[in-house]
């Protein structure tokens, strides 16, 4: 489940309310700690946090946080301990033992199978399916993963120690266990292990298992195909679920490289071109669209079918123009019917959407040239999400003694709400509200010092509850918190740059689009640019922004603002608000 990195949606302190329910929810899911224990994890004065996050399948999960570790985590309104807690309190859930190098193998997402565990001699733990485990390295009791048993134990025995054992929702290493201090488990000697060391020949086997299995890791690694064979046989022993899927994706991938390489360049294209047409006739073509602008069908529809890494160029093709690709299209296959309309344009007038060269047709893996980027640089991994960008109040040195009951000192940054909570907490613990009219506060020497100006001091006895919270913010330094996915939240004093948009000319009466800022919503500026490149058949250019280390302007020949506004608005979900200049997009209409 955090195999991969996961997307924070917000991060606030517990109530009090949802404190005292998280500690009876522990009690009744985990009856083996004690009080002093729920205690020591649930403190009633530390601060306490709830993330609310989602996976990168989509799935919700709630994390709590104790001393920036995360503690436990919650899905589908289960609670689970995360590692960091397992370390304390080892014996909190039943575990399963497995080999060390299984565990590259649970961090990267798969879940652990049955020939993987090691069965001691005292047997199995007495497991139901769906509960919650632990796996365990041999020679340690400090859990590595945490999960559900996939089966119960007895079927786990009436299967033959085959099939899934415990499907993996945490482990040790992954993006929920970075997300707090990254200590490593502690050494914690198996009771078995010791008595074992008394009888030395089981002593001698077992240390015969580990060191056979660290070879078929070693030899995994080995570039040779009969090592890699070995390696394979002893992984499926060890219930490495994925490697029979992958050599055959390695197996298919180099067949096809091997088929590329025996065409010729201008085969390749044909095909290409071929499979683009197919493509866009079937997903991104629809009845009511036709008749069709030929070139409109090529720059909207072919172009993004396009296989990723790679670019559609039908002049390197052996048709040269794309008429005569449509003419020989709709001559050996009769799919569409091309005519001139008007002088000189052609347009796809008919889709023939019953032809079975269409219909067989089937949708490639590889085809999205429009694949999102990511704030870190890694590619196709994970879809872009926008920040979650939230207006911050930094507590300024005037207005500190307003905010010392609440043991907020200067630069301390606040949510809007909190702020109104905070001073309505001091109002009402100094007695300020007018006992005659329950609308207005009493100004108290505090108050006139934090909010009033020195014109005001003799004049005003007392303000209105809007006007008191609207002076309190106006006298805060303004910031704002960005949340990316899988990242702790960065604070910046003052507001957020919007991404802006502008257009400028460039020699005799020649416009081009500018773009600037995007790097403080993660998207990489060089994939922005290719996208739009694709999409507007236009050339794009990076420069450095003068005065601002580490930005980078994007710029694009003509006027380009609608597509730039359709690629931030509906590509990338960034909101409307944080874009700057969409209202300069050229406005469609009848030429007089």
């Amino acid at each position: 489940m955090f195999a991969k990195p996961f997307r924070v949606k917000s991060n606030t302190a517990i109530k009090g309310s949802d404190r005292r329910k998280l500690k009876a929810d522990l009690s009744a899911a985990f009856p083996l700690l004690s009080a002093d224990e729920l205690s020591e994890l649930v403190p009633n004065k530390e601060e306490l946090n709830v993330l609310k996050s989602y996976a990168h399948k989509g799935d919700a999960v709630t994390v709590y946080v104790l001393h920036k570790n995360p503690v436990f985590f919650e899905v589908d309104k289960k609670l689970f301990p995360t590692v960091y807690v397992l370390w304390r309190y080892p014996a909190l859930l039943p575990a399963f033992k497995t080999w060390p190098p299984v565990l590259q193998k649970l961090t990267g997402g798969a879940d652990l199978m049955l020939p993987g565990v090691v069965v001691p001699s005292c047997g199995l733990p007495d497991v139901k399916q769906g509960d919650s485990c632990a796996v365990t390295l041999v020679n340690n009791r400090a859990p590595v993963a945490v999960g559900t048993a996939a089966v119960s134990t007895e079927q786990m025995h009436c299967l033959g120690m085959k099939g899934r054992g415990v499907c993996i929702l945490h482990t040790y290493m992954d993006y929920l266990w970075a997300f707090g201090d990254k200590s490593g488990p502690p050494s914690l000697p198996d009771a078995e292990n010791e008595a074992h060391g008394e009888n030395g020949e089981e002593c001698e086997i077992s240390d015969k298992e580990e060191e056979e299995v660290d070879k078929c890791v070693e030899e995994q690694h080995s570039p040779e195909e009969t090592v890699t064979d070995q390696a394979q046989s002893c992984f499926e022993e060890l219930s490495l679920v994925e490697q029979d899927e992958e050599k055959g994706e390695k197996n298919n991938e180099k067949e096809e490289e091997t088929q590329d390489e025996q065409k010729t360049p201008q085969e390749v294209m044909d095909a290409m071109l071929l499979q683009c047409f197919l493509h866009a006739l079937k997903s991104k073509v629809k009845k009511s669209e036709l008749p069709l602008l030929t070139s409109t069908f090529l720059r909207n529809h072919m172009f993004s079918c396009c296989p990723s890494g790679k670019q559609l160029d039908i002049k390197k093709s052996s048709y040269k123009k794309l008429s005569k690709f449509l003419q020989t299209m709709e001559k050996r296959y009769n799919i569409v019917r091309v005519k001139e309309l008007t002088k000189g344009v052609e347009s796809i007038v008919e889709v023939d959407w019953k032809n079975p060269e269409l219909r067989s047709f089937s949708f490639p893996e590889d085809t999205d040239v429009e694949s999102t980027p990511l704030p870190d640089g890694e590619e196709g991994e994970i879809p872009y999400h926008p920040p979650e960008i939230t207006t911050l109040y930094s507590v300024s040195a005037r207005l500190e003694p307003l905010f010392l009951n609440a043991n907020k000192r200067k630069g301390a940054t606040l949510h809007p709400a909190e702020v109104r909570s905070i001073v309505t907490e001091y109002v009402k613990d100094n007695e300020l509200v007018d006992e005659n009219n329950k609308n207005y506060v009493t100004i108290n020497p505090t108050l006139c010092d934090c909010l009033l100006e020195k014109s005001e001091y003799q004049e005003v006895v007392s303000l209105k509850w809007d006007d008191l919270f609207s002076r309190t913010l106006g006298r805060m330094q303004e910031c704002y918190q960005a949340v990316f996915p899988g990242q702790p939240p960065i604070v910046k004093k003052g507001h957020i740059e919007p991404i802006d948009i502008t257009v400028a000319s460039r020699g005799s009466n020649k416009k081009v689009t500018l773009m600037k800022n995007l790097e403080v919503y993660g998207l990489d500026p060089a994939v922005v640019a290719s996208v739009l490149q694709h999409r507007v058949q236009a050339s794009s250019v990076l420069q450095p922004v003068p005065g601002a280390k580490d930005r980078v302007l994007v710029q694009i020949q003509g006027n380009q603002i609608q597509q730039v506004g359709k690629l931030l608005l509906d590509h990338y979900q960034i909101p409307r608000k944080y874009i700057q200049g969409l209202e300069k997009a050229p406005k469609g209409g009848k030429k007089k």
